[in-house]
């Protein structure tokens, strides 16, 4: 197996008629649930880095980073519409090592991601039913392994199965945060970008953990790429729901977290779950309530559409000949490669007995690590493979490549550089374990090609 002769992934030479599809609509829903699901889990930016300045936040980061990488997939799946995504065209671009790092680290980072998911479902449930869920221990494992088996379920049965539940789910999780922003609006009670910033706050932390918030809230918009073939025309339909995406998501995150500053004017308290609270006093209980199960439905939507991308990836590279044959099949009724998505659900169980506050940030490094080598494959591969058919290009030429490549890569080292210190010692170890797998899946995959 040689790197440097790694075979060019060929869209054309896979039987598109292997998977169910999902239409315009449906994407646009699935990368939604997976890119943003509601105003929800980042109200912790508002009273560490001030009220004006987290709205700044949200105005600002998508254009310097959600874009760039919308931008970057954009091309990418225009150019090679292969099932894996982002992690098939780091293989082309880099080779086989680096290829297989990019699969390999956003796969068991998708573990803590789903897991850490699940722990919140669970926390939710404990919050209503306190005796079923309880306050941690099995009742509480039990009922995050409920949430992790429903989605496993939706996404067994199929790509269409998992749009048409998400789009249903995002209008009901949309309707309350809808009228909560209407009523909200109409009881602003001051001006809700003052002041600007916490007058008490150390400038590291309301530009360093507050942006790095903004930067999380914006992140993901290359996962979906790695079910490219189960999409509908995907050299036209990826670069359209994309750019839907990046405006509804600043749309939906700016508008209700205005309301909701304006009509508390108590930006000092905001901690997770906020959202709740400024319902209460935009609305009433009944409107609080309605909000609460909102929040529900979009941290469920996260972990339905996480669970989709993330399995598609040990999927190709059993189909690549990395991971056991197995893992590569596709149920021959609902075309989903179940062995990769029981196999993936397991792992992330097991997991969900941590808090979310450890699984997040080690995550957030090997999230990282893999869009890195995406936007690096996009300049690369302009230079190695010209002649790729690219259905649209990243505007500005070289100077808009550049920016495309550089500015994400600048704000996600000011990412992890304000991550926790459990976070910077074990995400790098992790990192560490993916050259290691390599080796071993290398030699596996010589022993069988021997046979």
């Amino acid at each position: 197996m040689n790197d440097t002769n790694t075979k060019l992934p060929n869209a054309t030479a896979t039987d598109a008629r292997r998977f169910e599809h999902l239409k315009l609509g449906g994407l646009v829903a699935v990368l939604y649930a997976y890119c943003a699901a509601g105003p929800f889990g980042f109200e912790e930016m508002v009273s560490t880095s001030g009220p004006g300045m987290a709205l700044l936040f949200l105005l600002v980061v998508p254009w310097l980073f959600s874009l760039p990488m919308s931008l970057a997939t954009a091309e990418m799946a225009t150019a090679m519409p292969v099932e894996g995504g982002f992690y098939r065209w780091t293989r082309a671009a880099f080779g086989n090592f680096w290829g297989f790092q990019c699969g390999w680290w956003n796969w068991t980072g998708t573990f803590l991601m789903n897991a850490a998911y699940a722990v919140v479902l669970a926390d939710y449930t404990a919050q209503i039913f306190p005796s079923v869920a309880g306050a941690g221990g099995v009742r509480h494992w039990l009922v995050a392994l409920f949430f992790l088996l429903l989605v496993a379920a939706l996404n067994i049965r199929g790509v269409r199965v998992v749009g048409g539940t998400t789009t249903v789910l995002l209008f009901v999780c949309l309707a309350p945060v809808a009228v909560f922003t209407v009523l909200a609006l109409l009881q602003l009670k001051g001006n809700p970008f003052v002041p600007l910033t916490p007058p008490d706050k150390p400038w590291r932390e309301v530009y360093g953990v507050g942006l790095a918030l903004g930067l999380w809230l914006y992140s993901g918009y290359e996962q979906l790429s790695t079910i490219t073939e189960e999409v509908e025309r995907p050299a036209r339909n990826f670069p359209r729901g994309l750019a839907i995406i990046v405006p509804v998501a600043i749309v939906t995150f700016f508008l209700p977290t205005l309301a909701a500053i304006g009509v508390t004017g108590d930006w000092q308290n905001w901690t997770t779950g906020y959202m709740v609270t400024a319902a209460r006093a935009a609305g009433g209980e009944s409107l609080a309530v309605a909000m609460f199960g909102a929040a529900m439905i979009s941290v469920l939507l996260g972990l339905e559409s996480t669970l989709l991308s993330s399995t598609r990836l040990p999927f190709t590279m059993a189909e690549d000949g990395y991971f056991h044959p197995r893992l590569a099949r596709l149920n021959p009724r609902f075309k989903t490669p179940v062995a990769a998505i029981l196999l993936t659900t397991a792992i992330c169980a097991a997991l969900a007995v941590f808090p979310v506050t450890k699984l997040i940030p080690v995550y957030m490094w090997l999230r990282v690590a893999t869009s890195v080598l995406t936007l690096l494959s996009v300049w690369r591969l302009r230079r190695t493979r010209p002649d790729l058919p690219r259905g649209f290009r990243i505007p500005g030429g070289r100077l808009g490549l550049a920016l495309v490549v550089l500015v994400p890569l600048a704000l996600f080292t000011w990412w992890l550089s304000n991550t926790d210190p459990f976070a910077r010692l074990w995400g790098p170890l992790l990192l560490a374990l993916g050259p290691l797998t390599f080796v071993i899946a290398r030699r596996a995959r010589l022993r069988l090609v021997a046979r």
